[in-house]
């Protein structure tokens, strides 16, 4: 089966890939995953002001948490968190599969969600894109899917 616009990715030979470094303007690709990390500790902390520090406050913004509907601007998308932290529940993320990619001034991560939480575990396969300010990797759109199985 042909899928059309379908291009495989470009994988790097073994031991060619950058190495990890701090998050700098020459390493823009480390800066995005450091932002998205940022994102998971504000969430995890429940920590409301870091996490409106991640976020770029505009109309074009939009947060997809899993089983919600789109919330689109920063108003939505702040009161969803609000809520969310105003609850009892506190959530841990286990972060696996991260992947970080860069073009201009757009990055996006692709990452696995693995929840643990009081009620049990999930798992969610998100994407985050940032979009670079002038004042460092900005939130733009935050994606959640849940995984209900395994694809074999």
């Amino acid at each position: 089966m042909t899928v059309t616009g379908y291009r495989p990715p470009i994988v790097p030979p073994p031991g060619s890939e950058p190495r990890p470094g701090p998050p700098t303007a020459d390493n823009p690709t480390q800066a995005v995953l450091a932002a998205n990390q940022a994102f998971y500790d504000a969430f995890e902390a429940r920590d409301l002001d870091a996490m409106s520090d991640l976020w770029e406050h505009s109309e074009r913004s939009v947060c997809i948490h899993p089983g919600w509907p789109s919330l689109r601007g920063w108003g939505p998308i702040v009161a969803s968190f609000a809520a969310m932290f105003r609850g009892g529940q506190s959530l841990q993320f286990l972060l696996t599969d991260a992947i970080a990619f860069v073009e201009g001034s757009v990055g996006w991560v692709t990452v696995d969600e693995n929840l643990l939480g009081e009620q049990g575990g999930n798992t969610v396969a998100a994407v985050n894109l940032f979009a670079s300010t002038p004042d460092g990797w900005r939130l733009v759109v935050h994606h959640g899917s849940s995984v209900y199985g395994t694809l074999v």
